[in-house]
Formats: structure tokens, C-alpha cells, sequence
């Protein structure tokens, strides 16, 4: 029971500082120019209903697991596995507009 509250804990605020990481660059590149015309585009609607219950569920189950204090074992283990995949998820659209503006 105390290895899911250790693990939940470091893997959120890893994502979390994974997150900060990549808004910063950005920010400090010289030319703005190259992020004004970064356009993500979906060829079907539903494409994007995958993502937002990737995040909805993310954060219903970050509000669930701190109410209850990291003391639920099944809860923190679904947190970790979303996030951990919503760190994935985050990484490959990442490297996607990377490659959109070099």
C-alpha cells in the first residue's frame, strides 16, 4: 500500500515537471514567428474525443486520489497508468511540433 502512494506521488509530479519543461523552450527561442503558424489539424472530430478523456480522466483521478489521501491501492494504480500514458501521449505530440518548426 505504501509503494502505490510512493509511486502515484513521484509519477504525477514527474508529469507534472515534464509539463513546465515543455512550455518553457518556447518561450526562450528567439524566432516566435515559426509557433504563430503551428496548426494541429484532425481530419475527423471523434479523433479528438480520445485525448480529452485521456485528460478528464486524469484529473478526476488526481482530485479522487488526493481527496482520499493516496490511500486508495487500485486508484493510485490507475493514476499511474494514466499518466504515465498521458506522458506519451504528451511526448509524441511534442515531438511532433518539433518537427513542425525545424
Amino acid at each position: 500500500m505504501k509503494t502505490s502512494r510512493i509511486v502515484t506521488k513521484i509519477v504525477v509530479r514527474l508529469f507534472f515537471l515534464l509539463l513546465l519543461i515543455a512550455l518553457v523552450p518556447p518561450f526562450l527561442m528567439g524566432d516566435q514567428n515559426k509557433l504563430e503558424h503551428i496548426y494541429l489539424t484532425f481530419h475527423h472530430k471523434w479523433e479528438m474525443i480520445f485525448p480529452a478523456i485521456l485528460i478528464l480522466a486524469f484529473m478526476s483521478l488526481l482530485i479522487i486520489c488526493a481527496v482520499k489521501k493516496f490511500k486508495e491501492t487500485d486508484l493510485n494504480w490507475l493514476l499511474v497508468l494514466n499518466t504515465v500514458i498521458l506522458t506519451i501521449y504528451g511526448i509524441a505530440i511534442y515531438i511532433r511540433i518539433l518537427h513542425m518548426i525545424n
